[in-house]
């Protein structure tokens, strides 16, 4: 139905109980639920899937599920305009889930009881952390957020953030900053510490985060980083759903359908799946009553996800902006580019995985597909080409080194780095600017721009591709991909990579 501007509803607690009845509202009486988890870096991701798994156990009366409410908190200077908007809505946002045919579910959910802004409240933020009640601390901080050298694997303290957090001169200003406090005060309060639990796309994440944090913690005190290491759980997962950036058009879209006016939604695909490890020695939400796959060894899972749909993102991502398309459901729709996806998963990804249980790699193969083919997503090639120097090392060069030291194929994978190689230029086919956005976007573009004359010069930083510039069996298809992306186009490229 279509809506005017003097039947438009502002979300709020107090307006739930009218809105349009295609909106599902929280059923629950949400002034008894309280914080029991403190969720650091709260983007869409995380109220598409971990806020929405607790809202759908507090929906169905699960008993005790009142005490894992969330207090979201925004680490990033950035993160200001969430702040003003969940702290007006009270935490409430509605998720949109957009189904290929063009229909769509819509609920508010109401599982975040508070959002904090860092920058503007650093103690408010440490209050909740070192709150007994607080029995889990949860990330989705991006990839690059763990501060990990890619080729020592060890800590990598070059941030300025981190450095005045290893300084102490002040309150924390980092995540880790941040944890590495709040559970100092914690253990000096005599408060058992909260589990950290990662949930963004690394493998084995909780190790990392236990690595990173207890380096970091050393550094500061040897003796807290040493009882991080001993008594705080970091249970890995893995966590899957296509959540989209929020655009101004889903906003309107909303607004028009149902009356209702949300200052920051969710929009995400149907799909969710989260594997995640039984290791919380402080308590934990009954997760598995909503559908999470509470497991003994995540890893399957979690390199299934990372070698098969993300690495799959970066395959299509640089070839199919190269080749004028700008979503993620153009580029799938296509059968070149499809067929080449199909391609990399079978013949590149799928080799590196240990069976997974309770899957065929054959069916999700072909149902990743489908879902990036999914016109109601709008996943635009730019948010997944954003950060490659994050995800490349991340997702897909494990995948080329188990295959060159496996004797496996290494082609398509080496197209796709030279694809983003060429992408890190910043110019496309058309002559048009490219806006690379990166951590590493001096450095990764100063390479970039050196390769006609030094072919591998790209290849050659260490620091994200370790020796694979020295892997004849990986520079000479990556030679012979550059030069034809820059001769043919991506385009013509694919087709001879098909061929």
């Amino acid at each position: 139905m279509s809506t005017t501007a003097h039947d438009t509803t502002r979300l709020h607690p107090d307006a739930l109980g009218g809105l349009d009845p295609s909106i599902s509202v929280p059923g629950y009486d949400r002034s008894r639920v309280r914080t029991g988890i403190v969720h650091l870096g709260v983007g869409g991701f995380h109220r598409a899937h971990q806020a929405m798994y607790v809202d759908r156990l507090l929906e169905q009366g699960v008993p005790g599920a009142e005490e894992w409410g969330i207090t979201g908190v925004g680490v990033l200077p950035q993160d200001a305009r969430m702040a003003e908007v969940l702290t007006d809505q009270q935490g409430l946002y509605t998720l949109v889930v957009k189904h290929a045919d063009g229909s769509r579910d819509r609920r508010v959910v109401g599982s975040m009881v508070d959002y904090l802004h860092a920058p503007a409240d650093p103690e408010a933020v440490l209050a909740r952390m070192t709150d007994p009640a607080t029995r889990i601390v949860s990330l989705t901080v991006t990839e690059g957020g763990y501060h990990v050298n890619p080729v020592t694997g060890g800590f990598d303290d070059r941030d300025e953030g981190i450095q005045a957090d290893l300084r102490g001169e002040g309150l924390p200003v980092t995540t880790f900053g941040f944890l590495t406090e709040a559970l100092a005060r914690r253990r000096a309060a005599g408060t058992a510490p909260f589990t950290v639990m990662s949930c963004d796309n690394i493998q084995g994440n909780g190790h990392v985060a236990q690595r990173m944090l207890t380096a970091f913690a050393s550094r500061r005190d040897p003796e807290l980083g040493a009882w991080i290491g001993e008594h705080v759980d970091f249970p890995s997962c893995m966590v899957d759903r296509i959540t989209p950036v929020t655009t101004d058009a889903d906003r309107e879209e909303l607004t028009e359908a149902t009356g209702l006016v949300d200052g920051w939604p969710v929009v995400c695909e149907e799909f969710t799946q989260w594997a995640l490890e039984d290791r919380f020695s402080q308590g934990r939400p009954a997760w598995e009553e909503a559908g999470v796959q509470v497991v003994e060894d995540v890893e399957p899972y979690e390199l299934m996800k990372l070698r098969l749909l993300n690495a799959s993102h970066q395959a299509l991502c640089y070839l199919g902006y190269l080749s004028g398309y700008r979503y993620a459901h153009e580029v799938c729709q296509d059968p070149l580019f499809a067929g080449f996806l199909l391609d990399y998963m079978e013949r590149e990804g799928s080799p590196t995985l240990a069976p997974v249980p309770g899957v065929d790699l054959a069916d999700y193969r072909r149902q990743l597909v489908e879902r990036f083919a999914n016109p109601e997503i709008r996943d635009t090639l730019a948010r997944l080409c954003a950060e490659s120097s994050d995800r490349i090392p991340t997702w897909l060069v494990p995948v080329v080194q188990h295959n060159l030291a496996h004797d496996g194929e290494v082609r398509r994978s080496a197209l796709v780095v030279a694809a983003w190689a060429r992408y890190a230029e910043g110019v496309d086919e058309d002559g048009a600017a490219i806006e690379v956005v990166d951590r590493r976007r001096d450095d990764v573009m100063a390479r970039a721009a050196r390769q006609q004359q030094e072919p591998l010069a790209f290849l050659e930083d260490r620091d994200l591709f370790g020796d694979l510039a020295d892997q004849p069996r990986f520079t000479e298809p990556y030679l012979e991909a550059l030069a034809s992306l820059h001769d043919r186009g991506a385009r013509a490229t694919l087709v001879r990579w098909q061929g």
